[in-house]
């Protein structure tokens, strides 16, 4: 696959202004005091599976609306606290199995896999999600980026990065978890997740986002190739005089905005043959975060797999020496 953007040169200067809608932050601070007010226990019950060496257990915490969201919860043998790991996972996968995720937990890390609601049937080499949306959408193209689309209040991603936030303070409350030792990581979907609840939560002190995507909207619709792309332009082909408010209702979901608020560590990668995590949408992110340390890792011959497991290390090197030893506390 050729190059899907622009030559790296002209990526790092690559400075888009990035409409962050004025009331963006009482937007989410109104959202997700919603949230907790409806949020019932965490409940953790061990997991079935043929693990020895790690523990695993089934996770069932409340997200947007008080929603029984599902997650994974894996963990070295032993008391703890461990340094936390949560991901968010990518377009239509859902948590798997506890098998399909080990290399954090052996890695000596807790690890949270957050299923995404109503997502989990698109991966045939992955386990279902087993979280469902019970939430409503008006009309919508085929997929999950337009449901709701029309309006943040409505939107399916108001609804995820909502569950995203609360997990990772559901996570805090772990007793095996150390809270001051929280980091937070997803590829492609999952990596725009992550921008949001670090955005949204000062409990996360490292920032891991892999070939993110839901960066840069208005770039993405117009120039990526991706089926994903293809929904929201399938959408404004019908709805044809609602340009102007699907663009402001992304606004409000849009992991370059986020990053705008993000001040923790952060790692990020890019792949410039990526035509889903177009290079472009992901140094625009990069450009707007407000951490004091920040670093991109650039996979100059990849597409949208990224860095796979050689970045992966690079991960576990780099969170090794931003969360190390015991907490303070």
């Amino acid at each position: 696959m050729p190059l899907t953007d622009s030559p790296l040169e002209e990526l790092w200067s690559y400075r888009p202004e990035v409409g962050r809608p004025a009331d963006f932050e009482e937007f989410w601070s109104l959202t997700l005091q919603e949230a907790r007010s409806l949020a019932g226990p965490t409940i953790a019950e061990r997991a079935r599976t043929p693990l020895s060496e790690l523990e695993a257990w089934d996770l069932t915490f409340s997200g947007f609306g008080g929603d029984p969201i599902r997650a994974w919860l894996l963990h070295p043998l032993g008391a703890g606290p461990f340094p936390v790991v949560v991901e968010f996972i990518g377009y239509g996968g859902g948590r798997g199995l506890p098998t399909d995720r080990l290399g954090w937990a052996a890695s000596g890390f807790a690890h949270l896999v957050m299923d995404t609601r109503g997502q989990g049937s698109a991966w045939p080499n992955a386990g279902p999600g087993a979280t469902a949306d019970p939430h409503g959408s008006e009309s919508a193209a085929p997929g999950f980026l337009t449901r709701g689309i029309s309006d943040p209040s409505t939107s399916y991603y108001r609804r995820l990065h909502t569950d995203a936030v609360l997990l990772v303070e559901a996570a805090a409350r772990l007793d095996i978890v150390d809270p001051a030792r929280i980091a937070v990581t997803g590829v492609s979907q999952g990596g725009g997740v992550c921008l949001a609840a670090a955005a949204l939560s000062p409990l996360v002190r490292a920032v891991m986002p892999d070939v993110p995507f839901l960066c840069h909207f208005e770039r993405f619709i117009a120039r990526a190739s991706a089926a994903a792309a293809g929904e929201i332009r399938q959408y404004l082909t019908v709805h044809q005089d609602s340009t102007a408010e699907v663009l402001r209702s992304l606004s409000y979901m849009d992991g370059a905005c986020f990053a705008g608020l993000v001040t923790a560590p952060t790692l990020i990668s890019v792949a410039l043959m990526d035509d889903i995590s177009l290079p472009s949408t992901v140094f625009a992110a990069y450009h707007q975060l407000q951490s004091a340390e920040k670093e991109m890792a650039v996979y100059p011959y990849n597409g949208h797999e990224g860095g796979g497991t050689v970045h992966w290390a690079r991960q576990v090197d780099w969170l090794r020496q931003r969360l190390p030893g015991p907490s303070a506390e």
